[in-house]
């Protein structure tokens, strides 16, 4: 197994929320997942990240659980792993980075010093947004970086004529009206099957593969109503599991249990609705409708989910049969937000309903596609697939 699938694979473990699966919060993958979250003695608050681990410098005053994402952003934005800032110790038998496994990095050293200059790039960045911004991530590091460890700062030169944009509605020109919020989401409702047939159906387990470029795993995936979700990726080490019981969310795999930070528990709760399609008006406080947009061949209205104190989910449904084709949402770090696409297929029929049987999940740096080829509904998942191991 080469690293590059051990990357995606270590990716896929430290997710959180994958619509319908599950959703990534590892960003591309890069080498090695957050440990796991420190327990608190009661009534104590959140630790920060400069007391939980050793030699922060900056953003010390974050909470600890938001220090990899933040990290990941950064990874993200410049299309780097975290051995490009931090020390790669060499391997040990049997141990991390073993066997062409992820590499096992020495987080507290400053031996390099593109972590130092990281540290001061993060600084002017909080200072632009401090200064400028009223304190909103509104300046990051891919606004100068994108996608790129050295940023562009002179214009390129096109190789090809440029091609004239294309003519939106005149000015003073009346705008076609669109549907409501309420009836596309009625409309969705109705092309699932309808809200009673969907509630007639209580438990689900699908089975399929997860596809990383050309390497395949087996996966499954158990829903139980109303709010249980739990997936299982089988790997040649293992298993990797991320999983919600209803209350609490963590995942399993390249390492012992940890619980969900609150940025992905807040995403796989939406994932682990059973019911989502009827609910939907109840988890948003405000749906507002945007202009269709063209999603493969056809013309998809986008919705926007809108929640206090969380980042918008934008919502698109195709025009003409009204299913849902893609899902775009954001997931806050201290140094802006991460975004993560899963785009929906294969629709089928199954007890009266309508199952998702693929859908393709992306981020920065990291892309794969579940197909499920066989579902069961209405038969018993036992409670405990859904509940944490206890640690070690």
């Amino acid at each position: 197994m080469n690293r590059a699938f051990w990357r995606t694979l270590v990716a896929f473990a430290a997710a959180a929320a994958l619509a319908m699966l599950l959703s990534l919060t590892g960003g591309p993958a890069r080498a090695q997942s957050a440990p796991a979250t420190t327990a608190m003695a009661p009534g104590a608050g959140p630790k920060t990240a400069a007391e939980q681990y050793k030699n922060v410098q900056v953003l010390k005053d974050i909470p600890a659980d938001q220090l990899f994402p933040a990290m990941q952003f950064i990874s993200a934005s410049l299309g780097v792993e975290c051995n490009y800032c931090h020390v790669e110790a060499a391997p040990t038998p049997g141990g991390p980075g073993a066997h062409g496994g992820p590499p096992h990095l020495d987080f507290e050293k400053d031996d390099k010093k593109e972590k130092k200059t990281a540290r001061k790039m993060i600084q002017m960045e909080l200072a632009i947004n401090k200064d400028n911004f009223d304190g909103h991530t509104d300046v990051t590091c891919y606004s100068c970086h994108r996608g790129a460890h050295e940023p562009v700062g002179t214009p390129i030169i096109s190789e090809e004529e440029p091609k004239p944009e294309p003519e939106g509605p005149k000015p003073g020109a009346p705008q076609p009206a669109l549907p409501t919020a309420d009836q596309i989401l009625e409309k969705y409702v109705q092309a699932m099957g309808g809200a009673d047939a969907l509630q007639k159906i209580s438990s689900r387990i699908e089975k399929g593969s997860i596809a990383f470029g050309e390497n395949k795993a087996p996966v499954e995936v158990y829903s139980k109503a109303p709010d249980k979700r739990a997936t299982v990726t089988h790997m040649g080490n293992g298993e990797s599991v991320t999983a919600y019981d209803g209350h609490v969310g963590w995942l399993s795999g390249m390492g012992r249990p940890r619980e969900m930070t609150p940025a992905e528990t807040e995403a796989f709760k939406l994932d682990a609705d059973f019911y989502l399609p009827v609910h939907m008006k109840q988890i948003f406080n405000q749906l507002r409708v945007r202009p269709p947009e063209k999603i493969g061949d056809g013309d998809a209205y986008q919705v926007v989910g809108l929640r206090q104190g969380q980042p918008p989910v934008r919502f698109y449904f195709d025009e003409q049969s009204g299913l849902l084709v893609r899902e775009v949402r954001y997931a806050q770090t201290p140094l802006g937000r991460m975004p993560t696409q899963i785009d929906y297929a294969d629709y089928r029929d199954a007890d009266g309903v309508k199952v998702i049987c693929r859908w393709t999940l992306a981020r920065p740096g990291t892309r794969f596609t579940i197909q499920i080829d066989q579902v069961q509904q209405n038969v018993p998942i036992d409670d405990a697939k859904f509940t944490e191991p206890a640690k070690n």
